[in-house]
């Protein structure tokens, strides 16, 4: 079992903070699949912008999100104590820092994986976060700035002697960005390094990819990220796999199609009808990218404009995709 802190987690398998996505409706979906621990989508540290309805929809949690985990990122260490005594003043049973965002607009604040060129500043920030709450922190970080300047190790070590709970790490440099094999030798280096649970992320799309990585990484758990776009489930297939060696049978169109329904019924009440209609936009493609001939359904729910014409289409969807699962249309 995974412990950070007090809290144990049922399962191996967790999700990956990514700004633009795991908004609440989102990491909802992906708790009832079996997610073990979601995390906000990144906040930065400074305090003028907590007020903004940005913040505060990033902010927003279920009261049964259990542990609610907020991810901070920035580049001075007050600024980035005092926004983790804030956020735990606010309920948040973690603290996560953000040192992995490739981000330009990002980066060119200094924050995000660009911390990774300064390990002096990287040990002020992290000894600066963990004296300020009492609520445990961890780091989600990559294995350096470029291939030529990998220090994920020398990170790591800072983090642990620093007090911080956990680590998630992203096998790719910020130079790498999400291109490029993902290295798992690096991670595997990592573990060794430190006594502290660590999450592998990076390429993680199936329960066999899962269990790879942790087989040969040594890691404690997987965290998913960008494979879980549009395939929420694939936390309950990692779970099952890994718990007892059979696959279990992919979710079906019927399956596929309600939960995109759901999804993008809750993304219209948490924004607002102008703002869902165009977050939805990018979630059901995520949700059709796998069926054949999707091409042209996508192009159509992109043009649409009222939440009635896009849950008018969705059912158009699910009744083509119910047709395919039993049989009558060829997929």
């Amino acid at each position: 079992m995974i412990r950070i802190g007090r809290f144990t987690l049922p399962g191996r398998a967790v999700l990956a903070p990514m700004a633009g996505v795991t908004d609440l409706p989102f990491r909802r979906l992906c708790r009832e699949f079996g997610a073990s621990l979601t995390t906000s989508e990144m906040v930065i540290s400074n305090s003028e912008l907590r007020s903004s309805r940005k913040t505060q929809l990033r902010l927003a949690h279920d009261a049964g999100e259990t542990p609610r985990v907020v991810q901070i990122a920035g580049a001075e260490p007050e600024a980035m104590a005092e926004a983790a005594r804030y956020n735990a003043s606010l309920g948040a049973d973690i603290i996560d820092i953000n040192m992995g965002c490739p981000a330009k607009k990002v980066c060119k604040r200094e924050a995000g994986s660009a911390l990774l060129r300064d390990p002096v500043l990287v040990r002020q920030i992290l000894e600066a976060v963990v004296n300020a709450v009492e609520v445990p922190v961890t780091l989600k970080f990559r294995t350096g700035w470029s291939p030529e300047h990998r220090n994920g190790c020398e990170i790591a070590r800072i983090a642990e002697d620093c007090g911080i709970q956990s680590l998630a790490v992203h096998g790719r440099t910020r130079a790498c960005r999400y291109h490029g094999a993902v290295e798992y030798d690096t991670i595997a280096a990592i573990k060794q390094q430190v006594s502290l649970p660590v999450f592998a992320n990076g390429d993680i799309t199936s329960p066999s990819a899962a269990k790879a990585v942790l087989d040969y990484t040594g890691a404690d758990g997987v965290m998913v990220g960008r494979g879980a776009q549009g395939q929420p489930w694939l936390f309950r297939e990692i779970n099952h796999f890994l718990a007892t060696g059979e696959a279990l049978p992919g979710a079906t169109l019927t399956e596929r199609w309600q939960t995109m329904l759901r999804h993008v019924q809750h993304l219209h009440t948490f924004y607002g009808e102008a703002q869902g209609v165009k977050i939805a936009r990018k979630h059901v493609s995520w949700y059709g990218q796998s069926i054949n001939g999707f091409e042209q359904g996508r192009r159509l729910f992109n043009g649409l404009t009222s939440a009635g014409e896009q849950i008018d289409a969705i059912h158009r969807f699910g009744e083509e995709w119910q047709q395919i699962d039993t049989g009558e249309i060829a997929a």
